[in-house]
């Protein structure tokens, strides 16, 4: 069979296993580990640990073990995307402490739940699995290789909202945000740690603050958030240049590339 053919219809079947399992009997696991443990936060990660479970077999049946960390991203450099996400998230802590107040409902388990967790398992199993074993692994080009798990991620994220206007723009955001991590996880050769710490930060000043009931959020959230996108884009613009390096996704790699 096409290795393209193979590596997509793995990808796709596994994540549809690891989704649906997921969406039915994560709630129902966390609280049944969470009756042995009493705690909420290591509840939740021991439970997205164990949900994962298709997503590591797939990986491992798609690679050999020896490549097991290479081919999600996870053997690049950690120090390097944690000074990068900080430097371009540092505008949202200090736009959030200028113009908002502190959050003193944050406790362990939020930390733990919407800043952790969050960002290391969306990544891993959104931006690392799902968009990154199409993108690498067969012919499919940056859009199609990114748009299924960008509208998951967006419809996941829909139980924030209310009513149909923050549906929407709960959605658009959320959508835009998948493509904007599968981006710079390429840009910055493949590094998953580069998306996971500018989600895990992202969240940490949403968290630290009163940003915002939803992803949406309120005004000097979306400021603040536009800004250290522009920066983010723009300084992942200039490591390329600096490093004599095309930008990855362009027109050869936007629908289907000529090569694996």
């Amino acid at each position: 069979m096409n290795r393209t053919i193979w590596v997509t219809l793995v990808t796709l079947v596994t994540f549809t296993i690891y989704f649906v399992l997921d969406t039915l009997y994560f709630s129902d696991l966390r609280n049944w580990i969470d009756g042995f443990i009493n705690q909420r936060g290591i509840s939740h990660i021991l439970t997205y640990i164990i949900s994962g479970l298709p997503i590591v077999v797939a990986v491992l049946f798609l690679h050999t073990k020896n490549r097991f960390f290479s081919s999600l991203g996870l053997n690049k450099s950690i120090l390097k995307a944690i000074v990068f996400a900080l430097i371009c998230t540092l505008p949202m802590f200090i736009g959030f402490a200028v113009f908002l107040d502190f959050n003193s409902q944050i406790s362990l388990d939020t930390i733990l739940i919407n800043v952790i967790a969050a960002a290391i398992f969306e990544e891993l199993y959104y931006r690392s699995f799902l968009f990154g074993q199409l993108y690498r692994y067969t012919r499919s080009g940056f859009i199609l290789s990114v748009i299924i798990g960008a509208i998951v991620f967006g419809l996941i994220h829909l139980s924030q909202g209310k009513e149909l206007g923050e549906w929407i723009g709960i959605f658009l955001i959320t959508f835009l945000g998948g493509i904007f991590f599968a981006w710079l996880f390429v840009e910055w050769k493949n590094n998953i740690w580069v998306p996971i710490f500018v989600h895990m930060f992202m969240n940490l000043s949403f968290e630290l603050f009163s940003a915002g009931e939803n992803a949406l959020g309120g005004i000097y959230l979306n400021i603040f958030r536009i800004i250290s996108v522009t920066l983010m884009i723009v300084l992942t613009v200039i490591y390329k240049k600096r490093n004599k390096e095309q930008l990855e996704v362009n027109k050869l790699t936007l629908w289907i590339k000529d090569k694996v």
